[in-house]
């Protein structure tokens, strides 16, 4: 299914084509009625490496053979945390869920028996991404295990077996490892979310001077695109008072990079990895608090309770529409209505 976002972006650029626009192959790749996806941009558009580039050989036999990371100004890490997330979402179809108005059954079908279903991407989807959710693994230290026991569930399951491990603080890692925080003093990427939470917390109570992250509790301080929000289930803690007793202690935890800030809309969007086995755009719903700030409120029965602050500039709120991916996805856009309206013309 098409991003709703994409829709509304689309639909305030040319408000009368819509129609046009959706019915246009606009996107090189297509594996289904329910999947269209980007292909990464050039080097030249957005200077990343792709996460496949780190790796060698195929589902069964990969290796890790790069983990290196960039290191460059804070200045320039907001916007690259940004714009790599939205291609990296765009990579995997630029789905979406709404967290607005969402009912915990919605978030969280379970089957007859009351067991949780969890998603699963087809057979053609899985291998094309295989290399790609391998590669962001690579960020994170001491992740090599992880990888050895995905290639025997891929000998053992066939290559659309679903990840054996929860990826999303792969994800987060390998982005934030793109994006230049390569000093792990800076950023602690890891194989779980709890890891540079924990730094942040630290750095929140002066303990991590170099940390690029400091954590607040919801509404503490300002939301903007290239932070992270995150929610922990087990245990679920509520705010970073709670945390702070189990700091070192793992903890189903899961972050998401923030790409937008929309208080007129109460919404703020972020990306996170291995939601629904994919790279997806939540849509929190969120509103102006005391302090004047846009806070996320809770939904569906769960909440956020830490909000990662990184320590540089902020950029405009609406910084995921001025991604280089979505920049050329309005450019093509626009050369097909052009070409379009000249073929027309043509014919009159």
């Amino acid at each position: 299914m098409q991003s709703k976002f994409l829709k509304k972006f689309l639909k305030k650029i040319f408000p009368c084509c819509l129609t046009l626009l959706f019915s246009s192959s606009l996107i090189p790749v297509s594996y289904s009625q329910q999947l269209t996806v980007y292909e990464r941009l050039p080097s030249e558009m957005l200077a990343v490496s792709p996460p496949s580039n780190r790796i060698s050989g195929d589902p069964g036999d990969m290796q890790i053979i790069d983990r290196s990371c960039s290191s460059l100004p804070r200045a320039d890490v907001r916007r690259r945390l940004v714009d790599i997330a939205v291609q990296e979402w765009a990579y995997f179809g630029m789905s979406e869920m709404d967290l607005t108005g969402i009912t915990e059954n919605q978030l969280a079908p379970r089957d007859s028996s009351g067991r949780r279903r969890y998603h699963r991407p087809g057979f053609e989807e899985a291998s094309r991404v295989a290399d790609s959710i391998a590669g962001y693994w690579s960020a994170a230290p001491d992740s090599s295990w992880i990888l050895n026991r995905q290639n025997q569930n891929w000998e053992r399951n066939g290559l659309g077996a679903r990840w054996r491990d929860f990826w999303s603080a792969a994800f987060i890692s390998w982005v934030a490892c793109e994006s230049g925080l390569g000093d792990m003093n800076e950023f602690s990427r890891a194989i779980a979310h709890h890891t540079y939470i924990d730094q942040a917390i630290r750095a929140r109570d002066g303990m991590e001077t170099d940390a690029a992250y400091i954590a607040y509790d919801v509404g503490e301080a300002e939301v903007n695109p290239g932070d992270m929000l995150c929610r922990a289930s087990r245990p679920e803690y509520l705010n970073l008072d709670q945390r702070r007793p189990h700091m070192g202690q793992g903890a189903r935890t899961h972050c998401d990079i923030v790409v937008g800030v929309d208080p007129e809309a109460g919404e703020i969007k972020a990306i996170g990895g291995n939601v629904r086995a994919s790279v997806r755009m939540k849509v929190f719903p969120a509103a102006v608090n005391d302090n004047a700030y846009l806070a996320p409120l809770p939904y569906a029965g769960r909440q956020i309770f830490a909000h990662l602050k990184l320590q540089a500039r902020a950029i405009e709120e609406d910084a995921i529409n001025n991604s280089p991916t979505m920049l050329h996805l309005e450019s093509l856009t626009s050369t097909t209505i052009i070409n379009r309206s000249l073929a027309s013309n043509e014919r009159d």
